[in-house]
């Protein structure tokens, strides 16, 4: 077998060589064939080089390529019946044709001579299909700048509650000084992702500037290799907590190496071999010890050095203040303002004004308010209600219309008072029930009398109904089509209001017709 020396062994002939030793002393020292060794010899008095002349790294890879240096071996037949075949390869290879497919037109074509094997070949020698993009390493971020996170499946568990379920851990990794942290969780949604780092940041002292997470559903929504598009909880999260976000390409683990690497080690070092029956809060406790003692204590296989003492030595004063409230989640839902005014949220019922009526309006949710946006506008903010609540603003509807609708009796009698005394009193004796808002139409009834004959025809006969105490507004408005209590004053007039002469009725009698003696004279 062909022995190709080194650049040690070809100088170590050639110092024996300047040393005056035999070929035969020189072969017996470096265990290289006596013919090998004459070879080396006579290109180095070739080229020039004395017995006295440096053995320079230069000198010797010369004499040692000019030894070396094989011609190249003859292309085969197919070889050289494929060449006249490359721009069309070429072309393909463009187009994005299946290599396979590439062969069989060949063949048509009438080079059958081709094999797919040279074909492959020839493809990747001399046109670079498939040829792997050289890889370099990438300089670690500056201390503080970046926390690099992802989502590990960790295995299936049994809960307190008996149910078997799958254990996530979301991983959060520093870069620079590979310190870490593992959040347990039994799901991988958004609010999970922002609980994680909630409890990372407690847990480092600080928050990195940037978090280089992977295109998970839970915080990015339009995946794209430059501009990744973040969902509103997670983009709303950021921007209270001052950070950005750095999403990795899509599958492109290499984007966040530092993280994937952890996976393997935290699922081997902390979960495996688990069997103990725990509450979420116990694997949570588990795996935050095992961060910080053993995970951390560590001696790093990269760097060489313990995570927690570099973390605190070097990075810790680069990070930004640790939160001190905790994050009101929130939650987006689209939803469309009804005739009623209103809209639905998480079964409870908001009022939006009136010019919205129809409108898809944009809301956001929190644990305390629900903020009501059209398009970038902010058109209405309520209280949060519990499920089957209902805030209402009475400012919300119409002109007139929040008093019934919010059964405001009082407001109804101060209305109804400012048309006249007795036709506030009527409005009195009528809402004055057990249950004043059943007869609130009869008294918007009273009040659209006044509209049509004036408020000091009605003010005239509510006088005489109450004479009567005839509470009835059907009866009103009989009298008021009679023509009693008609005033041609227009409405909104200061009318004298007169108390109109009780007619007689039909049985009744006077005084006298029910005395018993005569009054002496």
């Amino acid at each position: 077998m062909y022995r190709e020396l080194t650049m040690t062994d070809v100088r170590e002939v050639l110092r024996r060589w300047q040393a005056a030793q035999s070929n035969k002393a020189i072969a017996r020292g470096t265990r290289i064939d006596r013919k090998t060794v004459r070879r080396y010899i006579e290109m180095a008095q070739k080229l020039g080089v004395t017995q006295q002349a440096e053995l320079t790294d230069a000198v010797v890879h010369e004499i040692a390529q000019s030894v070396q240096s094989r011609p190249l071996p003859e292309a085969s037949d197919a070889w050289l019946a494929i060449e006249p075949h490359r721009a069309q390869i070429e072309k393909w290879i463009g187009e994005g044709l299946r290599l396979t497919r590439m062969h069989a037109l060949l063949v048509r074509s009438g080079a059958s001579d081709v094999t797919y094997a040279t074909l492959r070949r020839f493809a990747m020698r001399e046109l670079g299909w498939h040829k792997k993009e050289p890889t370099v390493r990438i300089d670690d971020a500056p201390p503080g700048q970046e926390a690099q996170i992802d989502f590990a499946e960790m295995g299936r568990v049994v809960d307190i509650d008996g149910r078997a379920r799958r254990l996530w851990v979301l991983i959060v990794t520093l870069g620079a000084s590979r310190y870490s942290f593992a959040w347990p969780t039994f799901s991988q949604t958004t609010h999970a992702v922002i609980e994680g780092l909630e409890a990372a940041w407690k847990f480092f002292g600080g928050m990195s500037k940037t978090v280089v997470p992977d295109n998970t559903s839970a915080i990015i929504v339009g995946a794209d290799a430059t501009s990744p598009k973040l969902n509103a909880v997670f983009a709303e999260y950021t921007q209270a907590r001052g950070i950005f976000v750095d999403p990795a390409r899509v599958r492109k683990p290499r984007d966040k190496a530092k993280v994937e690497r952890n996976v393997t080690y935290v699922r081997d070092g902390w979960f495996a071999g688990e069997t103990t029956c725990k509450s979420i809060g116990d694997w949570r406790r588990s795996a935050e010890a095992w961060c910080r003692d053993v995970a951390g204590a560590r001696v790093h296989g990269t760097t060489r050095k313990v995570p927690r003492d570099e973390y605190l030595l070097v990075e810790k004063s680069a990070m930004l203040a640790a939160p001190t409230e905790p994050f009101d989640v929130p939650s987006f839902v689209d939803a469309k303002v009804h005739p009623d005014h209103h809209i639905q949220v998480a079964r409870a019922l908001y009022s939006v004004p009136t010019m919205y009526l129809g409108k898809r309006v944009r809301v956001r949710v929190d644990s305390k308010t629900v903020r009501i946006y059209l398009a970038t506008e902010l058109i209405k903010m309520h209280p949060r209600q519990e499920a089957g609540g209902r805030a209402t603003d009475p400012n919300d509807y119409p002109a007139g219309k929040s008093i019934y609708a919010l059964r405001n009796v009082d407001a109804l009698k101060k209305k109804a008072l400012e048309r006249g005394t007795h036709v506030g009193e009527y409005a009195e004796r009528l809402l004055g029930g057990p249950l004043p808002w059943t007869q609130m139409r009869a008294a918007y009834a009273l009040i659209s009398l006044c509209d049509k004959y004036g408020d000091g025809a009605v003010e005239s006969v509510c006088q005489t109904a109450l004479a009567l105490d005839c509470v009835d507004v059907r009866r009103i408005r009989r009298m008021l089509d009679l023509g009693l209590g008609r005033s041609k004053s227009p409405r909104g007039d200061n009318v004298v209001q007169l108390r109109l002469p009780i007619a007689r009725s039909r049985f009744e009698r006077s005084d006298d017709h029910f005395r018993t003696r005569k009054e002496p004279r």
